[in-house]
């Protein structure tokens, strides 16, 4: 192993050895900074301290070469680098030990990506409770299942292993009702509605999913039903049968209702319109997680959890009824 240390810019290199061809970086990184902990090297990763050859690296799971040179910025001794959790804890709704029930606030990531950072259910997760199955991949500590950084709602955490796979195979047998809250452009013809269309990775935009032709997608379907409606806009209740990325997003969308504040499906409709200037408009997709039910994976009770709407969402409903107000299906 070759290392060295600048003391001007508190700077620590190494070269990889033979002998970690294909460790991942924070596990590296720990084994020659046993001065700091696994989680705050990973915080130092995912804030962009850490260069692997020429590039920054954001992901502490990625796996090294033999003969590449890693490079962490510890920056000033008494300054340590910047928490990107610092500020947040965990909204714990239920909690045993096999699993837990977090009802998350838009803006906060699921688990980190290779191009997102940030505070994530997954780091707090693993603050609290310590280290937790990563059955889902090694960046997903305790995540079960996933929902969109603007997204808010229910998600699931897996505390034990056996308890994390019973989860995982209730979530593949369609075992877990979900109904999402959201609002949307436009008022769909009929009061109730499946949408039924595969979905897959946009051809013209990879950062995206579309509705793809049969046979080239996965099978998603989505039910609906509206539970308000106002000129230029509706209330939605979804229950997704299917749990695919976007989908109630790009379900939506693909009929011309899409969600209010959605960054990336905001296609718009023959009949939609846009919220006044003064309208108290969310900072992201108006779409909530609102019911999860679930067999609890030991006892096998059925458990039934509800999360609030969030105030931003509270807020543009009650603008909704005092300047749209068209009343209830």
């Amino acid at each position: 192993m070759s290392s060295e240390s600048d003391s001007r810019a508190d700077v620590r290199r190494f070269v990889v050895p033979p002998d970690a061809d294909g460790e991942r970086l924070d596990r590296f990184l720990v084994a020659r900074l046993p001065e700091f902990s696994r989680t705050q090297l990973q915080s130092r990763v995912r804030a962009g301290a850490v260069r692997v050859g020429a590039e920054l690296e954001s992901r502490p799971s990625r796996l090294l070469v033999a003969g590449e040179h890693v490079e962490l910025a510890l920056g000033r001794p008494d300054a340590p680098a910047e928490d990107p959790c610092a500020g947040h804890e965990l909204r714990v709704v239920y909690e045993d030990e096999y699993f837990a029930i977090v009802d998350k606030p838009a803006g906060l990531l699921s688990h980190p990506g290779a191009h997102t950072v940030g505070p994530s259910v997954s780091e707090l997760a693993r603050r609290r409770w310590g280290e937790l199955p990563s059955l889902q991949g090694e960046d997903r500590p305790g995540i079960v299942h996933r929902l969109d950084v603007g997204t808010s709602g229910l998600m699931v955490v897996g505390r034990e292993v056996a308890a994390f796979e019973r989860l995982l195979e209730a979530f593949r047998e369609r075992r877990v009702a979900k109904v999402y809250y959201g609002l949307v452009h436009g008022e769909p013809r009929f009061d109730t509605g499946w949408i039924e269309a595969p979905i897959g990775r946009s051809p013209s935009r990879p950062d995206r999913m579309s509705v793809v032709p049969a046979g080239e997608g996965r099978e998603a379907a989505t039910y609906y039903e509206v539970l308000e409606r106002f000129h230029g806009f509706a209330w939605l209740a979804c229950r997704p049968r299917t749990g695919r990325t976007h989908q109630i997003r790009v379900h939506l969308a693909h009929v011309d209702h899409p969600l209010v504040g959605d960054p990336l499906y905001k296609r718009a409709g023959p009949h939609s319109i846009r919220l006044a200037p003064e309208a108290p408009a969310p900072a992201r997709q108006a779409l909530h997680a609102g019911r999860l039910e679930l067999d609890h994976p030991v006892s096998g009770a059925r458990l039934v959890f509800e999360s609030p709407l969030p105030d931003d969402l509270e807020r543009l409903l009650a603008w909704l009824r005092a300047h749209h107000a068209r009343g209830a299906p």
